[in-house]
């Protein structure tokens, strides 16, 4: 076959694990796994993660460095009928001398619970090194049993910069890439096509071989990639927002500050924003727990709750469906009565701890853990609040000389009313 006819994206993925881009967290020299792949002394593993973030490529640099028969499956078209003939081809002298096949199975959480135990005994006994490919979590979708027999790794998103190293690799490549070309790609429309493809480096490269292809020759006798191309073949407008300059700064201030001014609208604008142009969403949900502590506080203490909540269920829940975790986050904030109440009595308390002699913690509320401190004071006479009536009890929690100093002052707003009217009797009692 033309290799020329096979899409750019398999074409180009690696031949060896050194050309393998991305995942230093696995992959990286010195980890486990670049040392078993070097080493050819694969176990059975499982790769977890997005697309294209090189669980398939990962699977072929093994396949091109083990010494082992190696087998492919993909788990959509395969049944027990293929387990049970690579089972018997690899227990077969004849077929395979070492009795031991490397079995790659693409998507082996579509493997439904018999085809799944069909491997189990041969994994267990060394005949199949088992290699699972899953974007779905092993953990709720791979039998208990593999998994337990098995190393699991974890591939997370490729950052900006792999997607585009593996973009200029492309570009530059005569043999499996566009470097026979009469291309030249400008340097926006390559950190924005780095910067859309979210981690995917297949969606990149399918988007520039379509850029490739279909782009006329210039005047120059050039094929010119402009950013307009490129906003084309991936289907979305770039606007100018650039997640590590002024743009991104300038977003997410205005968001916190919409956020801050009780508007709904503008932050839930601001947040589309910052989506659309591929903000990190666990970076967005920081700055709303941020938000529901600081600004909303005690006027509304559930805000905090669902912001963290949310923080929650982005990790369990992942893109694109995390978008609504966000706006229901932030819209909670946006609408929340606000006070930075508790914000500006830790920063009076911050200040009189650096700057003032606070004294030492009253022998009636230290800790007497050992047997005769007691005897030293410690402890002695320290009144239990819930033996009194309202379980509230006055004494003294200051040390000497910061008695009756008060940092809390509570608002009018909201929740924190009712806390300000109940502080207000208990301090004047």
């Amino acid at each position: 076959m033309d290799r020329k006819k096979e899409p750019l994206a398999y074409r180009m993925c690696p031949r060896t694990i050194d050309e393998f881009v991305g995942q230093e967290h696995i992959i990286g020299k010195g980890k486990l796994l670049y040392r078993m792949i070097k080493a050819d002394r694969i176990s059975s593993i499982i790769l977890y993660g997005p697309p294209g973030t090189g669980k398939t490529s990962l699977a072929r640099v093994i396949a091109a460095t083990t010494k082992a028969n190696f087998e492919k499956l993909n788990a959509v078209t395969a049944g027990v009928a293929d387990i049970k003939r690579i089972i018997s081809d690899t227990q077969n002298p004849m077929f395979n001398q070492t009795g031991r096949t490397v079995l790659f199975i693409d998507e082996i959480h579509r493997f439904n619970k018999a085809q799944q135990d069909a491997l189990l005994p041969y994994v267990e006994n060394g005949t199949i090194v088992l290699i699972g490919a899953t974007t779905e979590n092993p953990y709720f979708e791979v039998n208990k049993a593999l998994i337990s027999r098995s190393t699991v790794f974890m591939l997370k998103p490729l950052e900006s910069r792999d997607v585009e190293k593996i973009i200029r690799m492309a570009l530059a490549d005569s043999e499996r890439g566009l470097g026979s070309y009469p291309l030249r790609m400008d340097e926006e429309a390559v950190k924005y096509l780095a910067e859309i493809s979210n981690g995917d480096a297949r969606r990149a490269l399918n988007a520039l071989e379509l850029a490739a292809v279909t782009t006329d020759l210039d005047a120059d006798g050039q094929i010119r990639i402009t950013l307009e191309v490129i906003e084309e073949c991936v289907q979305k407008k770039a606007i100018a927002f650039d997640k590590s300059g002024e743009a991104h700064y300038d977003n997410i201030s205005a968001f916190i500050k919409s956020m801050r001014g009780s508007d709904p609208d503008a932050a839930l604008f601001y947040l589309a924003r910052a989506l659309y142009a591929g903000e990190d969403p666990e970076f967005l949900i920081r700055r709303i727990i941020i938000c529901a502590s600081e600004d909303v506080g005690m006027a509304n203490p559930t805000a905090l709750q669902v912001a963290v909540a949310a923080a929650q269920g982005i990790h369990m829940i992942g893109m694109p469906e995390a978008r609504l975790l966000l706006a229901h986050a932030a819209v909670m904030v946006a609408v929340s009565p606000k006070s930075n109440s508790c914000y500006k009595a830790l920063e009076k308390a911050m200040h009189d701890v650096e700057t003032k002699k606070t004294g030492e913690v009253p022998m009636h509320l230290r800790n007497a853990p050992v047997k005769g401190m007691e005897e030293q004071g410690y402890s002695i006479g320290y009144k239990y609040a819930h033996d009194y009536p309202g379980n509230y009890v006055k004494q003294q929690y200051f040390p000497e000389g910061m008695e009756g100093t008060v940092y809390y002052e509570p608002t009018s707003n909201g929740y924190e009313a009712r806390i300000k009217e109940w502080l207000e009797r208990i301090r004047n009692s």
